[in-house]
């Protein structure tokens, strides 16, 4: 049996007790990813910890696993004991013990030691997203008042033993968590010195967002796993900081030991083009002649091959991410026109699958060894070839409607505004479940690159410009979706 990652999450830390009996609102179909990349300047980087070979050992457990529990007895366990049980990481020989945040945004490196030092001083508290970090996590304050002045005060804590990451919970109604979609979000807090591996994150549950009804559930659970997942690699702040096999940078460094460029404007370092290239694709079809279309694929090497075996296309250059929905969806998530139903897409909307490609996402990030074995089938583009994953959707559907061929996952039966009286029903891949087409009408028209379609039944001239599917994430491209029927 592969080894997992020891005691992903060690530390719950409360503001008030969870009730699971507060109403769930219906999310429908859809539901969005709201992660927000944490800035630089609110990240705290360098912390020394002690670390074995480059090997990937198992640990025990830790006996910390007890603050897990929930009043509903499943909610973090589970999506903890998921992530312990799909990856490895280099193991800690001694307690994890935090910086702690400086008075200013500068700090001096100490020559001979291990840490870095505040400039003036360190903050009275410090915070790891909207959870205060306990003294006893925390380093000693290491500072410097003039360049040959420096002191330290206080004492370090006993730290976070039998440990790997660090994960601080609280269940806080806050301003983010008032968007009726938002269950949850986390993001990453510091990162250690060695390999910049994040090492502790912050995960808030939105109170008003928990219930006890197991479907509910269902959806909590797979929306903390995908939050936590934020946290340890999956992040437009952290690629900057990924590592090749042998541990070494991917993206140049400065003499900081920083990454060259940093995006001043959205607030993380960028990174070079072995981790994530720009592809111009020239022939981009669309329903009003052929436009050039940008994508920005993850290139590194485990996930170009699991993308390219998964499609059944030699020459893909990698894993497209996301190109849409704005700072904390777009690059941070993979492209939903092409992995429906991952669940590291930006929105969920039908039966999300952890993929090989996730996985092979988190390997290149030179943090972890996945157990592939743990990775879920992903029957999305599945073989489907190169013109499905090079191709705009809509020249895939023209394309094999020519042929005389389904061009199912895709499809172009309009949904009639949602009466499914009027729908034309069909069985999923997989013979599971009912769905159909989401092709449905916009009051404004769609972005030309967008446009999937020159003609469609009952559509005037012009008028196929409003059509698209309902979820736009995907590119506005219509496909098969998993429905609720009423059972009659």
């Amino acid at each position: 049996m592969i080894p997992r990652i020891s005691q992903l999450v060690t530390t719950i830390l409360l503001r008030y007790f969870i009730t699971l009996c507060i109403f769930l609102p219906d999310y429908g179909n859809t539901l969005p990813c709201t992660y927000k990349s944490p800035r630089v300047e609110d990240i705290l980087f360098e912390v020394p910890i002690e670390t074995e070979s480059i090997d990937f050992k198992r640990k025990k457990r830790s006996k910390n696993s007890d603050a897990l529990e929930d009043s509903s007895g499943t909610l973090l366990p589970e999506a903890a004991g998921y992530w312990e049980n799909v990856l490895r990481v280099r193991r800690t020989k001694a307690p994890i013990k935090l910086r702690r945040k400086c008075v200013s945004s500068y700090y001096y490196h100490r020559a001979g030691h291990k840490n870095v030092a505040c400039d003036q001083g360190c903050r009275e508290k410090t915070t790891c997203g909207d959870a205060v970090v306990p003294s006893d996590h925390l380093l000693e304050c290491s500072y410097c008042t003039k360049p040959d002045e420096c002191y330290q005060t206080g004492q370090a804590g006993r730290g976070v033993s039998e440990a790997d990451f660090v994960l601080y919970v609280t269940a806080i109604p806050t301003k983010r968590c008032d968007g009726q979609d938002t269950l949850a979000y986390a993001a990453h807090c510091q990162q250690e010195a060695e390999l910049d591996r994040p090492i502790a994150g912050h995960v808030n549950l939105c109170p008003a967002a928990l219930s006890t009804h197991r479907h509910d559930l269902e959806i909590v659970v797979s929306t903390v796993k995908h939050e936590m997942l934020h946290a340890l690699g999956f992040s437009v702040g952290l690629y900057a900081f990924f590592r090749d096999e042998n541990g070494k940078p991917r993206t140049k460094r400065n003499h900081y030991g920083k990454p060259t460029s940093l995006n001043k404007e959205l607030g993380y370092y960028d990174w070079d083009r072995n981790t994530i290239d720009t592809i111009l694709r020239e022939d981009w079809w669309t329903g009003e002649g052929t436009v050039i279309h940008p994508v920005h694929m993850m290139v590194t090497p485990r996930v170009r091959e699991e993308a390219r075996k998964h499609f059944g296309c030699d020459k893909l250059e990698g894993a497209e991410l996301e190109n849409q929905g704005g700072d904390g969806t777009s690059l941070t998530h993979f492209e939903k026109r092409l992995f429906e139903n991952e669940a590291m897409t930006g929105t969920h909307t039908q039966n999300p699958v952890y993929s090989r490609i996730t996985l092979a996402l988190l390997e290149d990030s030179g943090w972890y060894k996945p157990n592939y074995e743990m990775a879920e089938e992903l029957h999305w583009g599945k073989n489907l070839g190169c013109d499905f994953a090079m191709k705009s959707c809509g020249e895939w559907i023209k394309t094999r409607r020519e042929t005389r061929q389904d061009p199912y996952p895709f499809c172009s039966e309009i949904k009639h505004d949602g009466q499914k009286s009027l729908a034309v029903t069909r069985c999923t891949a997989q013979r599971d479940s009912l769905a159909l087409c989401n092709l449905v009408p916009y009051k404004k028209e769609l972005p030309s690159q967008f446009r999937n379609f020159d003609e469609l039944p009952g559509v005037g001239q012009g008028g196929t410009k409003y059509y698209g599917g309902s979820v736009e994430l995907a590119d506005f491209c219509p496909y098969i979706q998993v429905e609720k029927f009423d059972l009659v």
